[in-house]
């Protein structure tokens, strides 16, 4: 099987439907959260995606070491739910001091390159949930632009390395690439 990309904006159906592909499989599910509970609005958020998930699913946290995790978790006969790209690239800026015009944090560039290495050759089911963040405003901070700028180039590689594409809007999956 091959990576499949699921995109949306924020509520937009995105996970539910990453949920429902993994229900469908039939296989063994495993979460690969990269949200980190920093504050009690996100350990909220996080406690209502646990209780949403059927019981007999697996979640691993892995807020930094991605391509590690799937290569731990994914494979023949398991179904893997990274949830979410966008988080697990807000947790590699963390912190960061990015001026406009510096180099990106070299664990952003060295993560990224594992994870887009690693991708084609996963075997089972890998649904990978990711925001999409460039439909909206110009974010008014040159961090917020960066963050921007790298989501989109995130979504755009692993929308390459993925042999399959969905935009979920209003809870409505859109195939982009890659058939049913």
């Amino acid at each position: 099987m091959s990576a499949h990309l699921i995109l949306g904006g924020a509520r937009s159906g995105k996970s539910r439907h990453a949920e429902s592909l993994a229900t469908a499989s039939g296989l063994p599910v495993t979460v690969i959260a990269t949200a980190e509970a920093l504050d009690d609005e996100m350990t909220a958020r996080i406690r209502r995606h646990q209780e949403d998930r059927p019981a007999g699913w697996r979640t691993v946290e892995s807020p930094i070491m991605l391509a590690a995790t799937l290569a731990r978790e994914a494979g023949e006969g398991r179904c893997v739910i990274v949830d979410c790209l966008t988080l697990w690239l807000s947790n590699l800026l963390a912190g960061a001091d990015i001026p406009t015009g510096t180099d990106l944090p070299p664990v952003l560039e060295a993560e990224r390159a594992a994870l887009l290495e690693i991708l084609p050759t996963l075997r089972g089911e890998v649904l990978l949930v990711a925001n999409e963040v460039g439909l909206g405003l110009v974010p008014d901070t040159p961090l917020g632009r960066v963050f921007r700028d790298e989501a989109g180039r995130l979504n755009q590689m692993t929308a390459t390395a993925c042999a399959r594409v969905t935009f979920v809007a209003a809870g409505l999956p859109l195939t982009l690439k890659g058939g049913a």
